[in-house]
């Protein structure tokens, strides 16, 4: 079902794609959008994935390098019965995560440095967890190629101007400059109509996945505060992927409005405390903030050590990092110079 929903899609953004190309230049440009349009098909399929992580200026991790998180994400893919993905990490401070690749054997995870540096481990697994999901449910190539085609839409769309005023007849010139702000609006539908729904079904199966749905909805609630007040240039840079991550990287906005790229972030953590409570695990006392509660652990996650992957979790079994890495590991400097430095 996954391939034929990526079909249908391909080809809805390669008729939108030729379609921009005949406005904007006739039958002749209809044609070259087409063979640019087939190419990217090809293109999109086996590379879109290196493309997204390459924008965004991922750095491969392994466990040498980040022990700590290496090892959770290895735990996450055996209790997923999913191959180990590769593991990156992007040097920003906003806080944040994506899954990617065209299947789970050529997968990838990724978290911004910042998300490592705000949440505890368990959150950190609540996150990871829900990429596995999307992984999982082989959202990924979907997601992916919607980025990948969304960002040359809205590449192609910004030169209506300069194409509409090559031509001689004024109703190409209105449709051309039509199309500088309908392109772009209908690859964000297309977006908002692949990730709305899906991120609902990926906290919902991470949850399972993690077998803690208040580990994610805690992680939700502290990524979301700080993700609207924190830049990340890449992510502005390249707005058409900004439906890959877990929490809208291109703003605060909590209105679960039309042109959101995520459902409310509350709704969500809503319904992962409606699923904790139907586990029996919803323990949050009266007055705590939304996704917390009194079991949770308040160790703080280190990227580079992994002395606090044996720690012992209050009042639960050891959580998904029950794995540990080698204990002669020293905690290191690697390239990125210190911790985060």
């Amino acid at each position: 079902m996954s391939y034929v929903k990526t079909a249908l899609l391909l080809a809805v953004m390669t008729a939108l794609f030729t379609t921009i190309g005949a406005i904007m230049g006739g039958q002749t440009g209809m044609l070259i959008a087409f063979a640019i349009a087939i190419a990217m098909n090809l293109f999109s399929y086996w590379n879109s994935d290196k493309m997204v992580l390459s924008m965004h200026n991922a750095v491969e991790v392994d466990r040498q390098s980040a022990p700590e998180f290496y090892s959770i994400v290895e735990q996450l893919a055996m209790n997923a019965d999913l191959p180990m993905p590769a593991v990156y990490v992007i040097h920003t401070d906003q806080p944040n995560a994506f899954a990617t690749g065209r299947n789970p054997d050529n997968a990838a995870v990724a978290a911004t440095t910042g998300l490592l540096d705000v949440l505890t481990k368990e959150e950190v697994a609540g996150v990871m967890a829900h990429e596995f999901a999307h992984i999982k449910n082989r959202d990924t190539l979907i997601m992916t190629i919607t980025a990948t085609f969304a960002g040359a839409i809205s590449m192609i769309a910004n030169f209506g101007m300069l194409f509409g005023g090559r031509r001689e007849n004024g109703p190409g010139m209105i449709a051309s400059i039509a199309m500088m702000f309908l392109a772009p609006m209908a690859a964000g539908l297309v977006q908002m109509a692949i990730s709305r729904t899906r991120e609902y079904e990926a906290d919902k199966i991470g949850a399972e996945i993690c077998q803690r749905p208040l580990w994610l909805s805690s992680a939700l609630y502290k990524i979301a505060s700080a993700a609207g007040r924190t830049p990340f240039a890449e992510a502005e840079d390249n707005p058409a992927a900004a439906h890959m991550f877990i929490i809208n990287p291109l703003s605060g906005q909590k209105m679960d409005n039309l042109f959101s790229t995520h459902p409310d972030t509350e709704n969500r953590i809503q319904a992962l405390e409606n699923l904790a409570e139907d586990w029996g695990q919803l323990e949050a006392p009266s007055g705590q903030p939304m996704g917390f509660s009194s079991h949770q652990s308040s160790d703080k996650f280190d990227l580079f050590s992994d002395s606090s992957a044996s720690s012992e979790i209050s009042n639960h079994e050891r959580g998904p990092w029950d794995t540990q890495p080698n204990n002669n590991q020293a905690k290191k400097k690697d390239k990125f110079g210190g911790p985060w430095g």
